[in-house]
């Protein structure tokens, strides 16, 4: 990869970077499900906790995915420096949260298998606008031409292994609309009220 090339690329990273904390926000506030509901533009997204190589602590990124018999596809597509792929080398036990569940799997790159080119344009279609914007369209490049493109792309799969439930999940900020709603209501209740009271 070229200077002007890595230079870019870094740039890209720390955009998405920024955005993925907008997009895990939306989904710890109970929107996965409205997030994921115009596939063929926002791309279908997924959140991944992994665990920190250096610090041992909870990371969550969202990514986008496809789901190909029974297992979870998604790919790293800054290559071996992402983050989030090089603390699934470390440790592959990961929870994935999907528009619909949440699950306990286990992580393991593939891009050594003899599909990945398949398995790639699955993710990538499912991908909505991520790929166009980095000048790969999975609908009309050939086979040769998505591998060239996407060398550097990391595919990894996730086989679920435990549906998970209770706290610490997906929508675990959600209950914070209810305090919102009661405000809401007494700004737009309480003047009427007061207005009744001094018209007596």
């Amino acid at each position: 990869m070229d200077a002007i090339s890595a230079q870019t690329n870094d740039v890209y990273r720390q955009a998405f970077k920024r955005f993925n904390r907008f997009m895990l926000m939306l989904w710890r506030l109970g929107f996965r499900r409205w997030i994921n509901s115009w596939p063929s533009v926002g791309g279908r997204i997924m959140v991944i906790t992994h665990i920190g190589r250096k610090s041992g602590l909870r990371r969550q990124t969202p990514v986008n995915y496809a789901s190909v018999d029974g297992d979870i596809y998604c790919t790293a597509g800054f290559g071996p420096v992402s983050d989030w792929y090089r603390n699934i080398l470390v440790n592959p036990n990961v929870e994935v949260w999907l528009p619909d569940d949440w699950w306990a799997g286990l992580a393991e790159d593939i891009s050594d298998d003899e599909r990945r080119v398949s398995l790639l344009r699955d993710v990538l279609i499912a991908s909505g606008f991520a790929g166009p914007m980095f000048g790969i369209n999975p609908h009309t490049m050939n086979e040769q031409e998505l591998a060239a493109a996407t060398k550097e792309y990391r595919l990894i799969r996730i086989q679920l292994a435990q549906r998970m439930s209770g706290p610490g999940g997906p929508g675990d900020l959600a209950w914070i609309w209810i305090p919102i709603s009661l405000a809401l209501a007494l700004v737009v209740l309480l003047p009427k009220f007061v207005r009744r009271d001094t018209s007596k």
